[in-house]
Order: C-alpha cells, then structure tokens, then sequence
C-alpha cells in the first residue's frame, strides 16, 4: 500500500470566522480554490476528493488552510496527557497475551515513562495503564439518529468506548532523561538516567500491580517513598544512552545493562547471584564524543552497538575490556551527529537516525565497508528515535524534531503504472515510506508493542499517542518475513 493511501492528514480548504460572517474577499476565494484545484504548485494526489499533504514535498500551506486529520487511516487512534511532559517512556510486557488485536474487543497495555519538571524535586516515575483502548469505526452510515432513544443510545455507546487512564506515580529527584524497563525474574525493573548525572534501577513491580489492579474513570496515585535498587554515580557527565540486554549471558543472570554519557564514556552493567549489582569503573573507551544510543544484540550476549555526536557507529565485545572492546566502528556514519540506533530482531540489520535528517540502514556483513545498504532522507529535522518492527523484519518506525512520526518498509519497491513507468503523483517520495503520522509537537520517541502486533506509541511535547496504521503488518511473533540482506 502506497504512502497515498495511508496519510494521516489531508489538506483542506477553510475559511476564518470573520470570512464566514462577512464574506470572504476575491484574493481569499481564489486562493481557496486554488489550493484544491491546482496541482501545479507542488500537490501530490487526491484520496476521497481531498489532496494529501506530505511535508517537505507538497507545498507550504496557505493562510486559509489546515491539516485535517482522517480517521480513515487508522484502526486504532487514542491520544492522552500526563500532568507533565513525559519525553522518553518503555512498555511494560505484560501477561495478557502476546497477539492482542483491537478487533477481539478493548485494548490494554502499560507504559513506563519519566517527567522533566521545572523543579528537580516535582519529577516522578510514571507507571501508566492505557485501558478500554477501542479500534476505529470505519462505517460507512454516518447519519444522526431522529429520535431521543438513538441518540441515548449513541451516548452510552461513546461512553463505552472512551479511554481510561490510570497511573501511579514515584517521586524521583531529577529530570528523567531517558527510561528503559526490563523484566528480571518476577520483576519489573526500570533503568534511569537523570539530569543528576546519575543511572539507577527502580522496581516497579508494585506500581505496575496497582495500575493493573485500578477500576473506573481515570485515576492518578502516588506512591508512598521508593528508593532505587541501586545507583551508580560514576559517570562524570549526564547522558542518554542507555540500553538493557535480553538474552543471558553464560555464568550470568539475565540482568546486563549499558550506559554512555556526554563525557564518551561507555559503562557496562552486571547482576550477580541474589540481586547485586557491579559496574565495570573503567567502560569502552574510543568514542570522541558523546555516546547518544546503545543497542545489544538480540542474538550475542556480549555484543552491543553504539553511536555517537562524533558521527561514528561502533560495535563492542563486552568480554573484552578498554579500546580493544570495539570490534568495528564505521566512522562518518552520517554527515552529523549520530543519535539512535535500532538493532533488528530477526535479521542482521541495524537502522540509525542523525542530526542530518537522514535514517541510514546497515547490514552486519558488509558494514565494515562503511557504505549502508539504504538511505531515506524524509525527516527535515534531526532523528529524535528509531525502532524495528517486532516481528517484521523490513518494517521501523521513525521520529523527528520536525514533528513527524514515519514508518518504513525498506522492502517496497517503487510503484508503477502499466506502461512500466514511476508513479508521477508519488514522485519526491521514497516508496519504502508508508506512513506519517502528524499532529504531535517535539516528538521525541516512538515505540512498538511487543505483544499487540502493529500497535505504535509515541511521545511529544503535546501528550502521548497510541495508534495502528490502516497499512501497517501484523504478523505474530515467530512470523517474521524471509531475510533481505
């Protein structure tokens, strides 16, 4: 399915409320009709009558114009806020199924996310439990009902199908830079890195029980005080990058964690026998800037990547210790700062996003030759996160500072017509672009469901959204499709 048919938003004409009292003059009607009308000024195609906007190839909306938004494109579309900005947040796995769909009934996941309050003091952790999450109607029957009985009817259907969010909150000293969640054992624990130049581990098990356990409207709690399983306070700067492995190591509980700071300095994580916690003091030094992401690998345990402000994409044997830890680095990975990174699950691809806009896809056989094996360069402002698909091996999501959310499948090829011939009305757009999600300010992450198959979650400025494209694969774990590179 083409971006065409999948756009979140779609342009149209509208008139101010003083035009609609008085009128609205000659040079206003005709600008009207030439923002639907005239496709010589950079339109792209029409669905439904109405003309999609894409940003950065249709031309830039006109003063009587707004992007509105089409229910047509989702299954699923929910929006919410917290009392503070949550700008990086994890999903919590959960024991509700691990192939939910919208369409056996109602939705329920959990996120973990950390404020940035103006006040060091007023920061919390957030456990929050989305519920009553219901899939789009997409019937064709939109006529009002023509009596009392219908439209009451109608009301406690809406009521019904209203989303409700309950949280629980932990006071935490310090803005959260970023939250990663892990499941050790019969806990759910939460690594965080704060503006205080400090990581530490939080379980938030019984937080994450209470949320579960809450009924009715929408409800926020507050914890009695919590204090952190551990702290390490050995990074000489603040940071971001911050990364748990899933697979266990020999001789080694499945708890492994890693940490980058602004300082470049690499830190892994180790949890011993009983819950104890060691830092390695010395880290993975080589990098010349600071660390921005870190990802392991999902089939080495001791392997791990990491990218960086010095635009360098490097690969880490954790065994080893000092410079000789990295295996390979590809330097100039991007023409700018290197900020996230994903590592794919199924596959042997890693996809990055930079200061430069670009999203860069590499394959672990040849990227030792430095040249990635795709670029795509939609985003006009810096990459702000990445995330493969699940279980879907061609498919990530991608956001930006330029408000957009994106999702690819860097298995599509370019659309034609019979005659063999490149679509003209997608021209300017990569065709492995099939989607844009639109409408948040500063998004700054976006992630994948582990257990609802094609459920995306993103956050900005503006609050949270949580929805599923129109055109978007669902395969359940285990069906992912046959290798590409």
């Amino acid at each position: 399915m083409s971006i065409v048919q999948a756009l979140s938003l779609f342009l149209r004409s509208r008139m101010s409320d003083y035009e609609m009292e008085h009128g609205a003059d000659d040079e206003m009607e005709d600008s009207g009709d030439e923002s639907i009308d005239d496709h010589d000024d950079g339109a792209t195609g029409r669905v439904n009558g109405r003309e999609v906007y894409i940003p950065g190839i249709s031309r830039a909306l006109k003063r009587n114009e707004e992007l509105e938004f089409d229910p047509n494109a989702y299954k699923l579309f929910h929006s919410f806020e917290t009392t503070r900005p949550c700008l990086s947040f994890d999903i919590a796995r959960d024991a509700l199924g691990d192939t939910r769909t919208e369409e056996s009934g109602p939705l329920e996941c959990y996120l973990v996310a950390g404020t940035q309050a103006e006040k060091v003091r007023d920061n919390e952790i957030m456990v929050l439990g989305l519920k009553n999450l219901v899939g789009m109607s997409h019937d064709s029957d939109s006529e009002s009902s023509e009596d009392s009985d219908d439209e009451d009817a109608e009301e406690e259907k809406s009521k019904k199908e209203t989303p409700v969010l309950h949280s629980v909150s932990i006071a935490h000293y310090g803005g959260i830079n970023r939250i990663r969640v892990n499941k050790l054992g019969d806990a759910t624990v939460a690594a965080v890195w704060n503006d205080q130049k400090k990581v530490q581990l939080w379980n938030i098990t019984g937080a994450l029980a209470d949320a579960q356990s809450m009924t009715g409207e929408n409800r926020n709690s507050k914890m009695a005080k919590e204090n952190p399983l551990f702290s390490f306070a050995g990074h000489r700067m603040e940071g971001y990058a911050l990364g748990w492995s899933f697979l266990t190591k020999k001789n080694m509980c499945q708890g492994q964690l890693a940490s980058g700071d602004n300082a470049k300095s690499l830190h892994i994580w180790h949890m011993r026998e009983g819950g104890s916690w060691v830092v390695d003091s010395r880290g993975l030094s080589g990098h010349t800037g600071s660390v921005e992401d870190i990802q392991w690998s999902p089939s080495e345990a001791a392997l791990l990547m990491s990218c960086s402000s010095d635009k360098s994409v490097r690969l880490w044997d954790s065994r080893v210790s000092g410079k000789e830890a990295c295996v390979c680095v590809v330097n100039n990975a991007h023409a700018s700062d290197v900020n996230v990174l994903s590592w794919n699950h199924h596959d042997s691809l890693i996809v990055t996003g930079g200061d430069d806009a670009a999203l860069h896809v590499w394959s672990l056989k040849t990227i030792q030759s430095g040249q990635p094996v795709a670029r795509f360069k939609q985003h006009t402002g810096p990459i702000t996160s990445v995330e493969w698909h699940p279980t879907d091996t061609t498919t990530f999501i991608a956001t930006g500072e330029d408000d957009q959310t994106s999702i690819w499948d860097i298995a599509t090829e370019t659309d034609t017509t019979a005659a063999g011939e490149a679509d003209e009305e997608m021209a300017g757009v990569a065709p492995q672009l099939m989607f844009l999600h639109l409408g948040q300010k500063e998004v700054k992450e976006a992630h994948w469901h582990p257990q609802i198959p094609g459920l995306a979650m993103s956050t900005a400025l503006n609050g949270f959204n949580v929805f599923k494209t129109i055109n978007c694969y669902e395969r359940p774990h285990g069906d992912s499709r046959a290798e590409l590179m």
